[in-house]
């Protein structure tokens, strides 16, 4: 994809740049930067509503719903701008890119005029359900199950790795609403509200100290009938199609905190003289190498007409990153030594670093791990025939 930014795109990268990084400077800079998800989560709930209020919080959406109608290209620079300016990750990352998309392209007007705009002003919070303790990679193995009771949806299972769904307000779920069906048939998309009583969150601690994600029960819990996105038996499309929207623009975006990231190591490196070693020269060439590589095949990716399609290229996205970010973290650790496992208090000498190694442990795991990445472009990119389970 040959993406060239008109006079129009840079004006509209200066007057975003200068907007992120004075926010950044003035009323946010408490949150600038900060390494972890879940730091400072009321400030960022006031930075998603302050985005929302000079319409920034949505820029691809369509205006009527809160967005800018902007082109594919000022997407691109407007996350490439939001990371170089240190701006927080965002908190509604699953509102704004997941679900709104995913609503926009399968729901009704009613729907989206009951959900959108609560996302769009930065107010209502989302989370993912997902995997299973059964039904991780393994998506089409999902067990929770919903049936038709009196105009709502009744909801009994449990989900894993819901990403903040201790602070989030709504939760799409994947659910079996067909008895006995299996794999990806039988499967609808639920749109729920986790203030109720049948929705029980508890944090899971990960290495790194956080409690990012959580395991999330439902015992009866229920949503409106007419709170199914899509027709009954359609959810894995639906889910697949999400899928294909989490490969989309914001990866530019997760791209620059990238580049951030490694600049952060190459600065370790020059301070502590490792940047004369030539053995760490030649891998942090490599890296560097490998995140240029990375953008064009970002790209290309958004080259495609369907943004709801999953085609060759978003398929090896996911393991092409997760596999650079895990040898970045590991290369950060070596660029600082002992020096690395060092804190004073809580906090490490080169806070960015020894959090960037321990949370890219999970990258080669979550959404789908290299294992299964792996078999995906196998049979879905190259049409290879699927090994029948049992065989050795």
């Amino acid at each position: 994809m040959k993406l060239g930014f008109s006079a129009e795109d840079e004006a509209f990268r200066a007057e975003c740049a200068d907007w992120l990084q004075a926010q950044m400077a003035g009323p946010f800079a408490d949150i600038r930067g900060i390494p972890n998800l879940c730091d400072e989560i009321p400030r960022r709930k006031e930075w998603e509503q302050q985005l929302a209020a000079h319409r920034w919080s949505c820029i691809g959406w369509p205006a009527a719903w809160g967005g800018r109608d902007a082109t594919l290209a000022q997407q691109v620079i407007f996350a490439e701008e939001y990371a170089r300016a240190g701006a927080p990750n965002r908190i509604n990352h699953i509102g704004v890119e997941l679900a709104g998309p995913t609503i926009l392209a399968f729901g009704s007007e009613e729907q989206k005029a009951r959900y959108l705009p609560g996302i769009a002003a930065g107010e209502q919070i989302w989370c993912q359900g997902y995997s299973e303790p059964g039904a991780g990679s393994d998506l089409a193995n999902v067990k929770t199950k919903a049936i038709l009771e009196d105009g709502q949806w009744v909801v009994n299972g449990q989900k894993v790795w819901t990403s903040l769904a201790h602070y989030s307000d709504m939760i799409f779920v994947v659910a079996r609403t067909e008895e006995g069906s299996k794999g990806p048939k039988g499967l609808s998309f639920l749109l729920m509200d986790m203030d109720q009583p049948g929705i029980d969150v508890r944090p899971i601690r990960q290495m790194n100290g956080e409690a990012e994600f959580n395991e999330t029960f439902l015992t009866d819990a229920r949503c409106p009938a007419n709170a199914m996105l899509g027709a009954a038996g359609e959810g894995w499309k639906v889910a697949m199609a999400l899928l294909a929207f989490e490969r989309g623009v914001s990866t530019l975006g997760q791209q620059m905190q990238f580049r951030n990231e490694l600049d952060a190591v190459i600065a370790a490196a020059k301070a502590n003289g490792k940047a004369a070693d030539p053995v760490m020269r030649q891998r942090i060439a490599g890296a560097e190498i490998g995140l240029r590589l990375m953008r064009y095949g970002a790209l290309r990716m958004l080259s495609g007409t369907d943004l709801a399609a999953i085609d060759g290229a978003a398929l090896t996205y996911k393991i092409q990153w997760a596999t650079w970010r895990r040898d970045l973290g590991e290369l950060a650790m070596d660029v600082l030594g002992q020096e690395g496992e060092l804190a004073h208090g809580h906090e490490y000498r080169w806070p960015t670093l020894p959090n960037l190694y321990l949370f890219s442990r999970s990258d080669t795991i979550y959404g789908g791990t290299n294992q299964i990445q792996r078999n995906q472009i196998a049979e879905r990119g190259l049409g290879l025939p699927r090994e029948p389970r049992g065989n050795a």
